[in-house]
């Protein structure tokens, strides 16, 4: 059973390097804002809603807390089981559908636009998470992990590579920037979009992948080993802030869940433990200084002495 912490600083906010001392606040505790989904994932923060946005992929919904009266409320149902979400550069809600097999967007009137669901005339596996380049280019991972059973989608049989790739903001042409990445699953780019991120679960045990963009940031190449994570230590979804520190999902087991904080150099450099595991993460509240964390059955936030990277 879930308590919040007696005292400050919060016991279960752990500084293992002195680069991550000043972005602790000595007042600041977890705190759970939400429970009783089946596997949170994906939260987008609405600034001009005061409003953060998460999916719960078995029970096909979209969920949404409001941060002036703390209240949950379903956003969508049903949401073509729903994974990672994101806002373009215009503000509107991006989503990666596992049921459908496609990459949505939401226009301003609620009206849906299809991005991309087919790739050389064949279905998406199932898009899994997804970050916009400053360019406005799309980006997004396509695992077949809600097309292997029925909880998270439907179960089909693969027809596609599990690639990356990245939607023209102004053609609206997808390409394959990476074909070779085992199970791609979160993704984001460093503050200044030099480099990419990706967490490869399909590697045993799992590890984050960091590709180098091309100078006409379209492509990617350099691809080298970020974090070879031990046994039994499961990355999924992340996001840098403003340092390039890479805050990044963690799991599995007790002790291991929450949290894991990288600097630019691979040193992990603090732990966030959570009683759940953590799947996907996001910067929000006014100051981009809050980070919310969707962990299995529940929500939860964390006020930081750091603000995420814009766009992220």
């Amino acid at each position: 059973m879930w308590q919040p912490a007696a005292r400050y600083p919060d016991p279960a906010v752990e500084v293992l390097d002195p680069r991550f001392a000043p972005y602790v606040l000595f007042n600041a505790a977890i705190e759970r804002l939400a429970t009783g989904f089946r596997w949170a994932e994906g939260p987008v923060w609405f600034g001009d809603q005061r409003a953060l946005l998460w999916s719960d992929i078995p029970n096909d919904r979209v969920m949404r807390w409001d941060e002036a009266t703390g209240a949950t409320s379903v956003f969508r149902q049903p949401s073509r089981f729903a994974n990672g979400h994101t806002r373009d550069r215009q503000g509107r809600l991006l989503s990666c559908e596992h049921g459908a097999r496609r990459v949505t967007r939401t226009e301003y009137d609620g009206r849906i636009t299809v991005i991309l669901d087919r790739f050389d005339g064949k279905p998406l596996n199932s898009p899994n998470d997804i970050v916009v380049k400053s360019d406005d280019s799309i980006w997004f991972t396509d695992p077949p992990f809600g097309i292997l059973s029925h909880h998270e989608g439907g179960k089909a049989v693969p027809e596609l590579p599990t690639n990356i790739y990245r939607v023209d903001g102004q053609t609206g042409e997808a390409t394959v920037v990476a074909g070779d990445v085992l199970r791609p699953n979160g993704l984001c780019f460093s503050p200044d979009e030099r480099r990419l991120y990706v967490v490869e679960s399909g590697a045993v045990p799992r590890r984050i992948r960091v590709f180098d963009l091309s100078d006409d940031g379209r492509q990617l190449r350099n691809d080298r080993v970020f974090v070879q994570c031990e046994a039994d230590n499961a990355p999924d979804g992340f996001r840098c802030d403003v340092d390039g520190n890479l805050w990044a999902g963690w799991g599995t087991g007790e002790g291991r869940d929450g949290v894991r904080v990288f600097a630019p150099d691979a040193t992990p450099i603090g732990h966030i433990a959570l009683p759940e595991r953590c799947a996907n993460l996001c910067f929000g509240g006014v100051a981009r200084n809050r980070l919310f964390m969707a962990a299995s059955q529940s929500l939860y936030a964390l006020y930081v002495n750091t603000q995420g990277t814009p766009g992220g």
